[in-house]
């Protein structure tokens, strides 16, 4: 199993209302992070791409942001999580040119992630007078398998569709190297994980919250990515999932990080604008919030495998159960409670005590994938 860091640009009512610098300084920290992630030997970074969402995220802009960390990381691959290829949001071309751009610029590094977007908020603010999240799928389904052909056509042969249209053009950049960047989807429901194995996608699951509910959904990736009809160059036959983490020296001080960390507020956040994802039983609708999680809540979480928290140790047997349950990558949200020291020392001690001990491979899985295209 591979590891990874989910970066997003959380800025919190309370911390901008006591800081005026806190979307600055949350930005250029979860920078930081990345930078250390990839000295700790985590291989890759997800950054999203969110629009209106306040509080929840404020990474918008990601190409941009993606664009100066292939500058200021070695080796760490770098995903867009996601770029939003629906044509009322990010014309079709502009996206491809981004990924081909951002290809060049890690030297091979980039990994492509899109998706339908985080909910109504968002998406429907990019298409008034629609009122049905469903009209985005449509959309997508349209547009996904035309990326390879933009960028391996030497001309592209152009496209004429329901909801965008171009006649032949040359697309540039092409992609650096052999084929193009591993394609994945971002999954909002189960049933996603299926759609994206047939179209030979990898996943990346940002709705899977406990163990328990990964093993089943896995399986019915792997079942349908067997036979994959790749809209692709290349099946990318990989499995993200996301979990929150803290580690730090003790497992009472990890605790006492997760209590001051603001989870019930960012959890609250993620069902007020996911409004197309699963709602799990007792969760509020906004603006009211879950209650402030106390020592013995993030106990049970632990225990009921809803989150990472621990010492190293501790945390290296929870990482391992989701790669039990078969996950072929786990990749790590940090809250922004943490203080910046306690979030870079949860990402050095994840990185000497557990990384080695699990992801034993120096090759990244979606660049082998990506060496045997069109063989």
């Amino acid at each position: 199993m591979e590891f990874g860091l989910f970066v997003q640009g959380y800025v919190p009512a309370a911390r901008a209302k006591v800081d005026p610098g806190a979307e600055h300084k949350a930005l250029i920290e979860e920078t930081e992070y990345v930078i250390q992630a990839d000295k700790s030997g985590f291989k890759y970074a997800w950054a999203s791409e969110h629009h209106f969402l306040e509080e929840y995220s404020h990474l918008s802009a990601n190409d941009v942001y993606l664009g100066y960390l292939a500058h200021a990381t070695d080796r760490i691959h770098l995903g867009s999580g996601i770029f939003n290829p629906l044509a009322p949001v990010n014309h079709p071309v502009k996206v491809a040119e981004k990924v081909a751009m951002l290809d060049h610029l890690s030297e091979g590094r980039f990994e492509f992630g899109s998706g339908r977007g985080a909910g109504s908020h968002e998406i429907l603010g990019f298409m008034p007078g629609i009122t049905d999240m469903n009209h985005t799928k449509e959309l997508w389904e349209e547009t996904i398998a035309e990326f390879p052909k933009m960028w391996l056509q030497d001309e592209y042969v152009g496209f004429q569709g329901k909801h965008w249209s171009l006649p032949p053009r040359k697309i540039l950049p092409k992609p650096y190297g052999k084929s193009h960047p591993a394609m994945w989807y971002a999954a909002g429901s189960p049933s996603s994980y299926a759609m994206a194995g047939k179209k030979g996608l990898g996943v990346l699951g940002f709705s899977v919250q406990k163990v328990s509910d990964m093993e089943w959904v896995v399986e019915s990736y792997k079942t349908a990515v067997k036979e994959a009809e790749p809209v692709g160059d290349f099946v990318n036959d990989n499995v993200m999932v996301t979990s929150t983490a803290i580690c730090a020296e003790t497992h009472a001080k990890a605790v006492e990080i997760a209590v001051g960390g603001g989870l019930n507020y960012l959890q609250s956040l993620l069902f007020r604008y996911h409004d197309t994802f699963p709602r799990p039983e007792g969760i509020p609708e906004w603006p009211e919030l879950l209650p402030e999680y106390s020592e013995e809540i993030i106990e049970l979480l632990i225990a009921e495998e809803l989150m990472i928290c621990g010492d190293p140790d501790e945390v290296l047997r929870q990482c391992k159960r989701w790669e039990q349950a078969g996950a072929d990558q786990l990749s790590f949200g940090l809250p922004i409670g943490m203080s910046r020291e306690d979030t870079l020392n949860s990402i050095k001690l994840i990185g000497e005590h557990v990384i080695p001990k699990i992801d034993t491979d120096p090759v990244h899985r979606t660049s082998r994938f990506r060496g045997t295209a069109g063989a």
